[in-house]
């Protein structure tokens, strides 16, 4: 209807037309449109339009009050925040002042408490310059005084040489006067007297420093030949290549014999020792090179007599349960070596060749303690010297490995030793070490001296080694007299307990091939005429010298 008041009213008769056909559409006849029907409808639509508008201006105000109420809200709610904000911010602000007025005085505390013993130290060192200069002055003032008494006595001496100078003179014209010589002749015939007196005083000074000499050897030699005594009378037993059984009768030495030698031969063919059975009573030896295999038939014959049953399936079935037996041993005691030195990672044919070390003796030392007191020499050093002391001990535990399979191979201890932690995939200083030890190569690993330096410190400490006195100057003896039978040999030294041997001879009456050849025959005899342990390195020395006296 609104819309069919204002056509009315805005377009005249069409917009009266237009409402009359919108009174047609919506069904009203055509009687009922009458023009006071119509005014009334108009008046009724103006009041609508005017109650519509009057409420649309209400609820237009009701918004923008309700809008204007909703921005003071927030208004005031962002007052309030921003008021909250800056009191946090002053408060912060304020707490930060704190802390950096906190740390400022603390700084200022600090900066004073040094200054205060920066002050204390000068106020110390101003003191302690001042008792120096005292003492400075107390010692120019003494200087001072000490400079004028020499002064004052070298005056009195400068006085007393020139009347002795005065009374020499007078007294040597008094001399030369009364003697009728002159000063040269008196001393000559001074000099004349003082030789022979000095030859005569000679004489009995060199007798007198003989005898000394003489008294002082004799007692060096005592001191030597006592300390050789108390190293030698050590209470270490000498190990050889033999051991003994003991046996209770006479009747035990026919059965282990056997009917007509089966039992000993089945029992050399198993152990591989011999079994020498003589007269003496109530022991039988077995001898054999390899020590594990004498351990094994010493062993292996014990039990077969403590048990009685001695026959070849018997000899067998023992000798292969004690075989097993001492292998065990042997792993046991390598594990237990590398344990006590703390060496890890070694392979079990390295541990087992090391256990058979304990069955292995030189000069009745046993190698195997030898090689751990090396190993622990060699860490020891290591550790002073600032290296590798897990490196040292196993060098020097591994180093004479060799001497447990060098009467099974060619050559001696070290190459073999070196030979077998090389093919087992040891460290290159650790194969050096074994093959370089004894100083027969040019050293290229530190380790190798510190190996060489423990090996000598264990060989070397009293009652380590021990072998008979008269034995061992005889075999020193025998080397040198061998080298001395040779054309152009002047002199023979056997050093290093007769592991080596130099040899000096006439540069005038031999070559250098001639030298060569006579190392090489030396060597020769050597081993056609000696037995002795290990290897002798002779070594053949060729110099000119020439001496003159200056007079």
């Amino acid at each position: 209807m609104t819309c069919f008041a204002v056509g009315f009213t805005r377009y005249g008769v069409p917009g009266r037309a237009m409402i009359v056909g919108g009174f047609r559409v919506l069904g009203f006849e055509d009687s009922f449109m009458t023009p006071t029907t119509i005014l009334y409808c108009l008046i009724s639509l103006l009041a609508g339009s005017a109650l519509t508008f009057g409420l649309f201006k209400l609820n237009e105000a009701k918004r923008r009050a309700k809008l204007d109420e909703e921005s003071q809200r927030l208004l005031d709610s962002t007052r309030q925040q921003a008021e909250t904000q800056r009191s946090q911010l002053m408060l912060d602000a304020k707490e930060a002042a704190l802390t950096i007025k906190a740390t400022a005085e603390e700084e200022a505390a600090a900066a004073r408490k040094s200054q205060l013993l920066r002050e204390q130290k000068l106020d110390r060192r101003e003191e302690q310059l001042q008792q120096q200069e005292e003492a400075f002055r107390k010692q120019q003032r003494g200087l001072e005084a000490s400079q004028t008494r020499l002064a004052t006595q070298l005056k009195g001496l400068a006085s007393q040489r020139e009347q002795l100078e005065k009374t020499l003179k007078e007294q040597t014209a008094v001399l030369e006067q009364a003697s009728g010589m002159t000063r040269q002749q008196a001393a000559e015939k001074l000099m004349q007297v003082l030789d022979k007196e000095l030859e005569n005083e000679r004489g009995t000074a060199l007798l007198r420093h003989k005898r000394q000499l003489d008294e002082m050897v004799q007692a060096q030699g005592r001191e030597m030949l006592l300390t050789a005594i108390q190293r030698y009378a050590s209470a270490h037993t000498a190990e050889s290549t033999t051991s003994t059984v003991d046996v209770p009768t006479d009747d035990m030495k026919g059965r282990i014999i056997g009917r007509e030698g089966r039992n000993i031969r089945a029992f050399e063919k198993a152990t591989g020792v011999d079994v020498i059975i003589d007269d003496t009573p109530g022991v039988v030896i077995v001898s054999g090179f390899d020590p594990v295999r004498r351990e094994v038939a010493r062993q292996s014959l014990n039990h077969l007599i403590a048990d009685g049953r001695i026959h070849p399936s018997k000899i067998e079935e023992v000798v292969e349960d004690t075989t097993q037996k001492i292998n065990d041993v042997i792993l046991q005691k390598g594990r237990e070596a590398a344990e006590e030195v703390n060496v890890q990672g070694l392979h079990e044919k390295i541990l087992r060749m090391l256990g058979r070390l304990h069955f292995r003796t030189s000069y009745s030392q046993n190698v195997l303690r030898h090689s751990v007191e090396v190993a622990f020499v060699s860490g020891l050093v290591a550790e002073m010297l600032g290296m590798d002391a897990d490196l040292a001990r196993r060098c020097g535990l591994l180093h004479d490995i060799g001497k447990a399979a060098d009467h099974e191979l060619e050559g001696g201890h070290p190459k073999i030793g070196a030979d077998l932690l090389r093919r087992h995939n040891e460290a290159p200083e650790v194969v050096h070490a074994a093959l370089g030890h004894h100083d027969e190569i040019v050293t290229e690993y530190p380790y190798t001296m510190l190996v060489a330096v423990g090996d000598a410190c264990s060989a070397s400490r009293p009652g380590a080694r021990r072998e008979s006195l008269e034995r061992y100057v005889k075999r020193m003896e025998e080397l040198e007299s061998i080298a001395c039978r040779f054309e152009g040999v002047r002199q023979a030294f056997a050093i290093s307990a007769g592991r080596e041997l130099r040899v000096i001879i006439n540069s005038d009456k031999a070559s250098d091939e001639q030298a060569a050849t006579i190392c090489h025959n030396i060597a020769k005899a050597f081993e056609s005429e000696l037995t002795y342990p290990g290897e002798i390195k002779v070594t053949v020395v060729r110099e000119s010298r020439f001496t003159e006296t200056a007079r």
